[in-house]
């Protein structure tokens, strides 16, 4: 008899839009599990670390003691940042510089595209057709190291980079219909 548990994915719960990635990861297929817990954060096989804002969940990571234990659980299950979680992900941020969880090989630079009133929304092109891409206060990737690999662009600049089980995109997938960048990170699982 063939296995057909689903897998069960944590949304970091902390800060930011999580609600919204339960609702993409649902779609494409997986059950969820909002982690504000190092308890939590044991019970999940990959990770999402949403958008929001990347000091304010610094802050409340190191508060919770949640900082080590999502170092540890990156360097053996798939984490997926968005916005926000991409620059958590980042070995190195810039404007202004910060702590990171060193865990993609880029450099990423915060507000990248300007402050609130230069949040758009475009078409990237990605596997399987266009794709709306929500960009809001979005950072850009300014770096990526030679294991990275560059999924999507929007204006020359990687929005969307895969190294080995991890997933990082400057845009919100979450906001959109489409599951597909969802979809991706689950087969990772």
């Amino acid at each position: 008899m063939q296995n057909t548990r689903k897998k069960l994915v944590g949304v970091l719960a902390l800060q930011g839009g999580f609600e919204a990635h339960q609702r993409a990861l649902d779609s494409a297929g997986a059950d969820t599990l909002q982690v504000r817990t190092v308890e939590d954060l044991n019970r999940v096989e990959a990770l999402v670390i949403p958008g929001g804002e990347s000091t304010t969940m610094l802050k409340l990571l190191g508060y919770m003691n949640l900082l080590e234990p999502l170092r540890s659980f990156a360097g053996t299950k798939p984490v997926f940042g968005t916005c926000a979680g991409a620059i958590l992900l980042a070995t190195e941020v810039t404007c202004p510089s910060q702590n990171s969880l060193d865990v993609i090989d880029m450099t990423i630079e915060r507000n990248g595209y300007g402050r609130q009133i230069d949040s758009r929304v475009a078409q990237i092109d990605f596997p399987g057709g266009p794709m709306e891409a929500v960009f809001i206060r979005a950072p850009i990737i300014r770096r990526t190291g030679p294991d990275v690999t560059v999924l999507a662009e929007y204006q020359g600049t990687p929005v969307l980079i895969e190294q080995g089980r991890h997933l990082a995109a400057t845009f919100h997938p979450e906001l959109t219909g489409d599951s597909r960048v969802h979809a991706l990170f689950l087969s990772k699982l």
